[in-house]
């Protein structure tokens, strides 16, 4: 768990700043990686690196700090959205730790075609979610398009993770963001969880932020959004839980039925946070939430040793997330019941404004 550890202290000083020593290396390397922002957007600036269009609109779901916002449920969202207004979507993701290389198909129109091992783990889940959605991971994000329009006919893209991403001319582009602590410690990578700085919000068309119960939690991020990109609209969205199975029969499972069990909670996501939100929110009386890291990839000795964890704290099974059943769907399931929840996000305030942006950046044709 020496991983696990490490993350989690990184992810406290994100939050809460790091001691002295530390700090002070921190803050030179912040230093570097800012004139390195300031680099390329000077030559962005000045013309020297330039924006390729497509000819369809391309959204743009992304974030300004490292860490759990919602962008894959945003995406599927988005993917959603423009079906609605008659669009032909297609995914275009990174695909961030994936053992393939070069751009590949994930989905096509009729099924999936990579395991998830050589697809990421989020672009396979957002394949599963999504059927009938072209899904292409690709560095290269611009022919990772291109193969979407050519090859499938897509007349929108849905490209995630893409904030930061600035090759590819963007339509609409969607800044995710935690209602909770939204910039961390206010500081760059690696002294805080800021990819860029907070003036980069001036380039958003939207911003949602996630993770709230009312709209009056909005208070953070709205100031901060009024400082540096005012008029920009900012909206509010929670997870809600829609769905859950059981793995090792594949059966779907009421979510009222999870109430009162108890069970042991585990999850390799970047906010677990969220997902011990969700639980509560179900009435799970949840003996523990056992933390990986982000995109943890399980083995079967990790899934023996939470077996014993749940029978050690009396728990009735164990329950995670479909991001993290993807990662280890393959392997021997425990001998108690495995509850995979499923979540999507569902507008707290500003519904409208979003269906609006939407239908001003990618009008059918």
């Amino acid at each position: 768990m020496s991983r696990e550890r490490a993350a989690a202290r990184l992810l406290h000083g994100w939050e809460h700043g790091f001691p002295h020593g530390p700090g002070l290396v921190m803050s030179a390397l912040s230093g570097g990686y800012r004139s390195l922002l300031g680099a390329r957007e000077w030559l962005y600036g000045r013309h020297v690196l330039h924006s390729r269009a497509l000819p369809c609109p391309v959204v743009s779901i992304g974030n300004l700090t490292v860490g759990g916002t919602g962008k894959t449920p945003a995406v599927e969202l988005a993917v959603r959205t423009l079906a609605d207004l008659g669009h032909h979507p297609a995914v275009i993701s990174r695909g961030y730790r994936r053992r393939s290389s070069g751009v590949q198909i994930v989905a096509d129109t009729a099924s999936i075609r990579l395991d998830p091992e050589d697809a990421g783990d989020e672009p396979f889940l957002l394949a599963r979610r999504l059927p009938g959605v072209p899904v292409v991971v690709g560095s290269h994000r611009y022919e990772a398009a291109r193969v979407a329009v050519d090859r499938f006919g897509a007349t929108a893209i849905v490209l995630d993770d893409g904030f930061q991403h600035r090759t590819l001319h963007k339509d609409l582009e969607v800044v995710m963001v935690r209602a909770e602590r939204p910039w961390g410690n206010g500081r760059l990578l690696p002294s805080g969880p800021l990819r860029e700085p907070l003036a980069a919000l001036a380039r958003a068309h939207l911003v949602l932020a996630t993770g709230l119960a009312e709209p009056v939690d909005l208070g953070a991020v709205s100031a901060t959004v009024a400082r540096y990109a005012p008029g920009v609209p900012v909206l509010a969205a929670r997870y809600a839980a829609v769905e859950c199975w059981e793995a090792s029969r594949m059966r779907t499972v009421a979510l009222a039925q999870l109430s009162g069990q108890r069970l042991l909670g585990f999850a390799g996501i970047a906010s677990p946070r969220a997902f011990r939100a969700t639980l509560d929110t179900l009435g799970v009386a949840a003996s523990e939430l056992v933390i990986f890291a982000d995109h943890h990839w399980y083995t079967a000795a990790d899934v023996s040793a939470l077996d014993t964890r749940a029978e050690r704290a009396g728990a009735d099974g164990l329950v995670t997330t479909e991001k993290d059943w993807v990662r280890l769907r393959t392997l021997p399931l425990p001998g108690r019941p495995l509850y995979v929840v499923s979540v999507r996000l569902e507008f707290v305030a500003g519904e409208d404004g979003w269906r609006r942006a939407f239908e001003d950046a990618c009008p059918t044709r």
